[in-house]
């Protein structure tokens, strides 16, 4: 609790960047880049509930914590089993990928109360979920990286293999009318689109967009998480950059957010969707912007 107490001390900084923050036009920054939360591991996995609170993980802890509307952090759930991606789904269940247990498991936010989804795909156990993301049928897709796999797990517990010997997937999206998949690999630059022919089943890949790189880092050619907002505009996190990549519905980069530490992931959240929350590195970040959120699975 002592290490609890200075996180809620440090909340609510602006920071000073390396790179000044351009607003791109529609999307923002509409205000200064604030370090809400600091002193914890490593975030990530952050997700948005029904009223706009917003939890996150700290995977060497294995806490879950929850920030709500005014800012103040908490310790949701302990002993998470290295729970890394979040996300709510249409029942109102926090969906998470455990990424030491092997699991993609529902946390009841009520009882904290867990059932498993899916912990295998033809007798073989997972590896390590990394990131997921929930459609309209109640299905889940996530990657699972250490395996360069990525799956579907059905609204009735059937679980699919959509792709495998993917360059390291690792974050995972849908756009906004569900009829394309997002994969942001760590393994490569190449952003990745797949066409959604019905739930749990796509097409062939394109290259969808490509990541900006570090010249000073050309080993990290990746990125890691992503979220995406109500035009389909895409937020894709290149840590080696310490910003986020603003890319549109047709693969155009628009624009880079800057920040303090190189961001793992992020999501929309606050009452109106219109706060951009960043996990990076050791800290929980946030931007005011002019774009909204899209909420999954459109509950």
């Amino acid at each position: 609790m002592r290490k609890l107490s200075l996180v809620l001390v440090l909340g609510w900084v602006s920071v000073a960047l390396a790179q000044e923050n351009k607003p791109i036009a529609g999307i923002g920054p509409a205000g200064e880049v604030v370090k809400l939360h600091s002193g914890f591991k490593f975030t990530e996995g952050p997700a948005h509930d029904a009223d706009g609170n917003v939890y996150f993980s700290d995977i060497p802890n294995n806490r879950i914590h929850k920030v709500d509307l005014d800012g103040k952090v908490s310790v949701f759930l302990e002993d998470t089993q290295g729970a890394n991606g979040l996300m709510f789904d249409g029942k109102g269940r926090l969906i998470a990928c455990q990424g030491k247990a092997g699991k993609i498991v529902a946390i009841d936010v009520a009882s904290k109360k867990l059932t498993v989804l899916a912990e295998q795909f033809e007798g073989k156990p997972f590896k390590g979920p990394n990131d997921l993301v929930i459609d309209k049928q109640g299905g889940v897709y996530f990657t699972d990286l250490p395996e360069n796999m990525v799956y579907y797990v059905a609204a009735d517990g059937k679980v699919s293999r959509l792709i495998e010997g993917a360059p390291r997937p690792n974050g995972v999206i849908l756009s906004p009318d569900e009829k394309t998949l997002i994969v942001l690999p760590s393994g490569s630059g190449d952003v990745l689109a797949y066409p959604v022919d019905a739930p749990g089943m796509i097409g062939q890949s394109e290259v969808f967009c490509k990541l900006e790189q570090n010249p000073k880092q050309p080993a990290r050619l990746g990125g890691d998480g992503l979220t995406v907002d109500t035009k389909g505009n895409f937020y894709l996190t290149k840590p080696s950059l310490n910003a986020i990549q603003v890319v549109s519905p047709d693969g155009k980069t628009l624009g880079l957010i800057y920040f303090p530490e190189g961001p793992a992931n992020c999501t929309f959240g606050g009452k109106d969707l219109k706060t951009l929350y960043v996990t990076a590195q050791t800290s929980l970040y946030t931007v005011k912007m002019d774009a909204t959120g899209h909420r999954f699975p459109g509950r």
